[in-house]
């Protein structure tokens, strides 16, 4: 069945399967591209790649740590909010290699044996290392696999690295904390140490003043020690001779006590032989000893000296008591004995007096026995108590003689103790003066000590207050907050409103408009664009325009429908977005019908060179925004601009989809004046050019 439609370099008239190659031509290429190319990222599990895993595991704090392994995991996994991942094959190096070589594998990533080390280089002690990942791509591969595998790849070993850096930058935040706390530690302590260093320095200080004061008394112990030493040697000398004296005191006393006993033997026989007595009273005299007299007289004579050497003693002893600069319990010692004396003097004194008086008596004795003998009744009366008081007087005698020898004995030991402290005194001194000596460099070393103590003291309080500054600039962290602000430094920018998918919202439109601009180049590839007969035609040339533009826009049109309805099928559009696209699908083919019939109409055959050259223009000018500036400025001068601007705005919100119609319009409109005055052209012509065949 045929129509009345001119067909393009031929008499014969379009046919239906014609028409309907050339409307279902842009539906098919549509269908076809949007079905390969939409949406891509949902059907990932169509490629095949290997993953090779040469990591080496790492220990760390005893376990062994494989980050590879979890690498590989994390891409075979895939994304939660991924519907569909790459179909991931866990080979090794030489299948690997092989698959990639025959087209088994698209793509091969390998971990590197070093991955796990590097990735761990940031521990302290350790050069830091950037962890890497291989990916290859097979050399038949689609246009897009390898960016798809190194994006996945790319993406996967970001967030693993994101990861990492989040638990470093965790620990790193966590340490300030752990480090301010230890500052604050260390700046309580430091204030600690300044308090004790500045009391220590207080402490020399005061040392230093105690030495002063201690060197002072040493040297005054040294001299006062001295004088001891230089008055215990007359004090020993006294003591000597109160010892012999009272030696030779006792030996009188004793002699004075026997005669004294004897004298009592002798009062006895007077008492016996009263009568007798003055008859024997001369015998009596001749009996009494030859010495008797020379030894009473020297007893008489002694007591003076005993006297003398008392008072003397005595006297030795008080002063020795007054000028004592030994120890308390030593002078205490002399002052009792010096009062003992002195309490003990007088008696001792009388008695003395008292036995001389009695020795000189005795020693006049023999002459008195004889005057005796003269009153010998008289005698022979008191004889009885003479008897019994020279009894008692040789006993107070003995006692006497007793008491002398410890005096003797106390005045040896004095002696020999005053001797004793003479040269502990002398040694005293020395030491004293070498402690005076040794004490007075000591307050040296205590003002030095003073000194840098203080200094001590000044530093570790600048040092605490330096550390409370640090404390106070240091920031602090709980687990919670860290872990916050460790996933935001590691990854500090994040964008919004990215799609995952390779074709973006404007994939359709460009799709759409470039095969609705196929689709027309198409149809005038079958349909003639000048009718064969505007020669003859009677019409005008407007209408015979339109009657080569007719059959091309309703196709156009219906193209444009087909088109709109394949992309809803694809991509399931709102109905009201969908609703504009399809007048603006349907629109843009009517308006490409027209620019294909005037390019057509005024180029001839070279018209469908420039029509492809257009859409390849279009297309190469649309897809990324790298192109050279001159081709996008002249792409957006085409008629396929306004087109592809009005269904963007019609599918998203970029808008201006009324510019857009009114653009393509204009095109129109101009394409039908053009055509027009083609037609106009054409109906003039030569004899020879009417006879040949259009």
């Amino acid at each position: 069945m045929t129509l009345p439609v001119e067909r393009s370099r031929s008499r014969r008239p379009v046919t239906w399967l014609t028409l309907i190659g050339v409307l279902l031509l842009p539906a098919v290429i549509g269908g076809i591209l949007v079905g390969a190319l939409y949406n891509p990222t949902d059907r990932l599990d169509n490629i095949t790649a290997a993953i090779v895993n040469d990591d080496k595991a790492v220990e760390l704090n005893g376990q062994l740590v494989p980050l590879g392994r979890q690498l590989t995991g994390g891409l075979v996994k895939g994304a939660d909010d991924q519907p569909s991942n790459i179909d991931w094959v866990i080979s090794n190096d030489d299948d690997a290699a092989a698959g990639l070589k025959d087209g088994t594998y698209t793509a091969v990533v390998t971990i590197p044996e070093n991955f796990t080390a590097a990735s761990l280089s940031t521990r302290p002690g350790e050069t830091p290392e950037k962890a890497t990942i291989d990916v290859q791509t097979a050399p038949d591969a689609r246009v897009v696999d390898g960016a798809i595998t190194a994006q996945l790849a790319s993406t996967a070993s970001s967030v693993f690295g994101t990861e990492l850096s989040s638990q470093y930058l965790t620990n790193v935040f966590l340490g300030f904390t752990t480090l301010s706390d230890q500052l604050g530690t260390a700046a309580s302590g430091a204030h600690q140490l300044a308090d004790g260093a500045s009391q220590a320095a207080d402490g020399a200080t005061a040392l230093k003043d105690g030495l002063g004061q201690l060197s002072t008394g040493a040297s005054g112990l040294a001299d006062g020690a001295s004088q001891l030493a230089a008055g215990a040697a007359p004090l020993a000398d006294g003591a000597t001779k109160l010892a012999s004296g009272a030696s030779a005191l006792a030996t009188g006393t004793r002699d004075a006590a026997a005669g004294v006993d004897k004298l009592a033997t002798g009062a006895d026989g007077i008492a016996a032989g009263n009568q007798q007595l003055a008859t024997q009273i001369n015998g009596l005299a001749d009996q009494i000893p030859p010495g008797f007299s020379t030894d009473a007289q020297k007893l008489a004579d002694a007591a003076p000296q005993v006297n003398t050497a008392l008072v003397d003693a005595a006297a030795a002893l008080q002063k020795a008591a007054a000028e004592c600069t030994g120890t308390a319990e030593q002078c205490q010692a002399l002052r009792d004995a010096a009062d003992a004396a002195n309490r003990a003097l007088p008696q001792a004194t009388q008695t003395v007096t008292q036995i001389g008086s009695l020795a000189g008596q005795a020693a006049q004795l023999p002459a008195g026995i004889r005057a005796i003998a003269a009153a010998n009744q008289q005698l022979a009366d008191g004889a009885t108590g003479l008897a019994g008081g020279a009894r008692e007087a040789a006993t107070g005698l003995g006692t006497i003689a007793g008491g002398i020898d410890g005096v003797a004995g106390g005045g040896t030991q004095l002696a020999d103790g005053a001797r004793q402290f003479g040269t502990g005194a002398q040694a005293l001194s020395s030491g004293a003066g070498q402690l005076a000596s040794g004490v007075s460099l000591s307050e040296d070393g205590a003002a030095q000590l003073a000194d840098g103590v203080g200094q001590v003291a000044s530093g570790t309080s600048s040092l605490a207050d330096g550390l409370d500054t640090a404390v106070e600039q240091l920031p602090t962290y709980t687990d919670a907050q860290a872990t916050s602000l460790a996933d935001v430094v590691a990854d500090p920018v994040s964008a919004t409103g990215v799609s995952d998918s390779l074709f973006g919202v404007a994939a359709v439109p460009l799709l759409a408009m470039a095969v609705l601009w196929f689709g027309g180049l198409a149809s005038f590839v079958a349909f003639q664009a000048v009718s064969a007969r505007a020669l003859t035609s009677r019409r005008p040339s407007a209408l015979v325009a339109l009657r080569g533009f007719a059959p091309a826009a309703l196709v156009g049109a219906v193209q444009g429908l087909l088109v709109a309805a394949v992309v809803q099928v694809a991509s399931d559009y709102d109905w009201g977005d969908w609703a504009v696209f399809a007048l603006v699908c349907v629109a843009a083919g009517i308006a490409f019908a027209a620019v294909h019939q005037a390019l057509v109409a005024v180029f001839g055959g070279a018209g469908r060179w420039v029509a492809a050259v257009v859409g390849a223009l279009a297309l190469g000018a649309s897809i990324v925004s790298t192109v050279p500036p001159a081709l996008a400025a002249v792409a957006s001068l085409l008629p396929t601009a306004p087109v592809y601007d009005a269904m963007l705005g019609a599918l998203s919100s970029a808008g201006g989809v009324g510019a857009g119609v009114a653009g393509f319009v204009v095109w129109a409109v101009l394409s039908l004046i053009a055509t027009t005055l083609i037609v106009v052209r054409r109906r003039t012509t030569t004899a020879r050019a009417a006879a040949q065949p259009a």
